[in-house]
């Protein structure tokens, strides 16, 4: 009888198993929820071209955007649990409980697989906004209540909850203006349409470094090597101000954990290679790495203090 106990067991793992070994066998999609030109395409596209070669099968980034990610998100959720359909994450999915009654419960519909990085948000203007640093923004701002506008990819993103924050912390009164996109906001106050930015510097770094943007201060606890003479926000006008955005992939819920777990094991590896350390370390950023289970503590613990700034702040989706 425990012999055929055991041979029982052995064949009911023995799929989970060979679930691991054989995957992939066809192309994988990595879906973006949010339009090209943001930060989590940006991460996405970096991460999917390391990943097709470590698999040795096509990842194929897949840009799902709208209503905050929600569309992607939903569309990822309702994927079938095989290891064919990646989503990536970033701190939007951790606000967005706060703010949408979402059409997918959050915390049964994923399985977090693997962080990739964070990097800070910065505080830029467009060139014919007369100031040079966070702190005369801040004395404009409080000159001209209402008359500063600063742009987002739209209602409940990072960069609008980042700066409502700022808002909030400086005390200042500037006027959101929301687009469809990471991408459009930015190249608006590249016009000068509107004046402000504040948003992923992985984002924002090529437009700052071309000229077309003015950086004013960066959200990290301390100064970065991608702009070693940018202040941090907190330094130069806004004490304790500090944001990050981060990036991360999971799957449909029920994906075989042997399929996760040699996902986390090519998705750590890709973010400890040289190449992915020198990339993210370019665009101001850093790569991280956790466990499945490490990652999904976090996601909990950043789905908490985001809730409380969504209240504070009084955002509501539109």
């Amino acid at each position: 009888m425990r012999i055929l106990l055991c041979a029982f067991f052995i064949a009911a793992l023995a799929p989970f198993g060979a679930a691991g070994q054989s995957y992939p066998t066809r192309t994988v999609r990595l879906i973006v929820p949010f339009p090209p030109g943001g930060s989590n395409d940006v991460v996405g596209r970096m991460i999917a071209a390391q990943l097709s070669t470590r698999l040795d099968k096509p990842v194929i980034v897949e840009n799902q955007g709208g209503a905050g990610g929600l569309i992607g998100t939903e569309l990822a959720a309702k994927s079938a649990p095989d290891g064919y359909t990646l989503l990536l994450i970033s701190v939007a999915y951790a606000f967005n409980p706060a703010i949408y009654k979402l059409p997918y419960d959050p915390a049964t519909a994923f399985a977090p697989v693997a962080i990739l990085g964070s990097g800070p948000v910065v505080i830029a203007v467009t060139s014919k906004l007369p100031v040079g640093s966070v702190r005369e923004l801040v004395a404009l701002a409080k000159e001209k209540p209402g008359e500063l506008n600063y742009a987002t990819a739209g209602v409940g993103s990072f960069q609008h909850l980042a700066s409502e924050l700022f808002k909030l912390q400086a005390g200042v009164n500037i006027v959101h203006v929301p687009f469809k996109g990471g991408g459009p906001a930015m190249m608006d106050v590249i016009a000068g349409n509107t004046q402000i930015a504040i948003g992923s510097l992985v984002q924002m770094l090529p437009q700052i470094k071309g000229g077309r943007l003015k950086a004013l201060g960066v959200g990290s606890a301390n100064r970065i090597p991608a702009l070693p003479d940018l202040p941090t926000i907190s330094e130069t006008g806004v004490p304790g101000y500090e944001v990050t955005n981060w990036w991360g992939i999971v799957v449909p819920a029920g994906t075989p954990r042997p399929i996760v777990e040699r996902l986390n094991k090519e998705l750590s590896a890709i973010v400890a290679s040289p190449e992915t350390k020198r990339r993210f370390e370019t665009e101001g950023a850093e790569p991280l790495s956790m466990s499945p289970e490490e990652f999904a503590r976090f996601i909990a613990a950043e789905t908490t203090k985001w809730g409380r700034v969504v209240k504070e702040a009084g955002i509501r989706a539109e």
